[in-house]
């Protein structure tokens, strides 16, 4: 948190059409400050401007494409400076950063938070568990409902803890017959993937109503951590499981 006393302003300066890793420069940066704590962040975008290259970058109507600059300009301590300032400078490559001493007069104030119902500490919690994860078809069906859909209804009448549904958009099977998404394709059979981490006695317990749904397809079993974060430990306790 960002105190009253000295500190640093940092602007740094890059072209709008500069790409990190496949985004925006300046969003990677904003992105990597929000991240590591900064206390506040402003990006700011120039109508005009030249940089080393001495390339002049305008907005001009008839003008397409444009690479105008981009300021990101941020205040923090001293200290968090100098541990942000080495990944910046990677990140910024061949635009420029400056420095200015400066002093916060009035430290910014976070929003007020609604009072808590209950001072409980947050818990972490860790156990082992098992993953299953179901692959079928989009039109395999039970009992004339998709398979998929029968399955989720199906724990959740079983108390399993969580259920998530997952649409593939390629792959293939045992016969391997390609399915996929086509656009201009009326019908479809892409591959689905229900996961569910549950205990393994409940998982167990379960196999029996799985074999007599699926008719074909596949069912892995692997075993996991399971690390679970609660606020109200008590009201979360029941649930051993939950949604991967």
């Amino acid at each position: 948190m960002l105190k009253s006393g000295p500190a640093k302003k940092v602007s740094i300066y890059v072209g709008e059409d500069v790409q990190y890793h496949g985004h925006a420069l300046y969003a990677a940066i904003l992105d990597f400050l929000f991240y590591r704590g900064v206390s506040g962040a402003t990006v700011v975008r120039g109508i005009a401007g030249f940089g080393a290259d001495h390339h002049m970058q305008t907005t001009r109507i008839l003008r397409l494409t444009e690479n105008l600059p981009i300021k990101i300009e941020f205040i923090e301590s001293v200290e968090k400076v100098e541990e942000l300032m080495p990944k910046l400078h990677e990140m910024a490559g061949s635009g420029l950063i400056e420095l200015q001493d400066t002093n916060v007069a009035k430290a910014p104030e976070a929003a007020a938070k609604a009072p808590a119902q209950e001072s409980i500490t947050p818990l972490r919690s860790e156990s082992k568990a098992k993953l299953m994860r179901i692959f079928i078809g989009e039109n395999d069906k039970w009992n004339d409902k998709p398979l998929y859909r029968a399955l989720v209804e199906s724990m959740r009448v079983n108390e399993i803890a969580g259920v998530t549904v997952y649409q593939g958009i390629l792959g293939y099977g045992a016969n391997r017959r390609i399915h996929q998404q086509k656009t201009l394709s009326l019908s479809h059979d892409r591959p689905i993937m229900l996961s569910v981490v549950e205990s393994e006695e409940k998982l167990r317990a379960y196999l029996p109503i799985l074999d007599d749904m699926v008719k074909q397809g596949l069912v892995v079993l692997s075993s996991v951590d399971v690390i679970k974060y609660a606020h109200n430990y008590r009201a979360a306790e029941p649930r051993k499981g939950g949604q991967p």
